[in-house]
């Protein structure tokens, strides 16, 4: 007779970003969670890092949010997963434009290029927290966390003025690494990805079960458990 392992009681996990393609990646995948939205200034941690390549600057902002959120009374007993995604084009980072004309003046840099879209992932053990019945704070520090990077490349097709125009106006690519989304109107200009699709979507669902496991979750108890029910 084969024995299977017994699924274990899945802990909660806490998605430090308020990315709706995100909480769309984790509920595809079956995986439950709650979203706390760190504070974090993403340009004053990337100018902290002048040195840093753009794929260590994803790691670097995806490991600040999510040690932001673990810090917080709420995170006690969890996980915490932070992400974040830097685009790379000729070796700079390109991050969220933020304003239509950043926007603009990226998307005509990258029209019939290839660039490296870089997705940082960093979880946070909080499960050995418990918070203090007298001021709510936890009684111990996190643990240092895990990271993990997935990357893909992404290559464009060539993009008129009045294209870019339009793209720009939906207001879509304003808040997002290298100006463009996969999951949205952004897909329309996109001629092949190299590597991981989830991952230029802003999480990679296989490096978040790797980590997992590192953390002795496994990410299949979610499934069995939902099953359960």
């Amino acid at each position: 007779m084969t024995l299977h392992a017994a699924p274990l009681t899945p802990p909660t996990l806490i998605l430090a970003s308020k990315s709706p393609a995100r909480t769309k990646l984790l509920e595809e995948a079956g995986v439950p969670h709650r979203i706390l939205v760190s504070d974090v200034d993403e340009e004053a941690v990337a100018a902290g890092h002048p040195d840093a390549t753009p794929d260590q600057t994803a790691l670097l902002l995806a490991r600040a949010k999510a040690e932001a959120v673990a810090a917080l009374p709420a995170a006690a007993g969890t996980l915490v997963l932070g992400c974040d995604s830097v685009f790379e084009l000729d070796g700079q980072a390109l991050g969220k434009p933020y304003t239509p004309e950043v926007a603009r003046e990226r998307l005509a840099a990258m029209s019939g290029r290839a660039g490296i879209l870089h997705t940082g992932h960093w979880l946070v053990d909080c499960r050995g927290l418990h918070g203090s019945p007298a001021d709510g704070t936890p009684d111990a520090a996190p643990s240092p966390g895990r990271g993990a990077l997935a990357s893909a490349g992404v290559e464009f097709t060539e993009m008129g003025a009045d294209e870019i125009d339009a793209y720009v106006a939906t207001g879509e690519p304003l808040h997002c690494a290298g100006s463009f989304t996969i999951d949205g109107l952004g897909g329309a200009f996109l001629a092949r990805v190299d590597g991981d699709p989830h991952a230029v979507v802003g999480l990679s669902v296989s490096a978040l079960r790797a980590l997992l496991a590192e953390a002795g979750v496994r990410l299949t108890d979610w499934w069995a458990a939902a099953v359960v029910r």
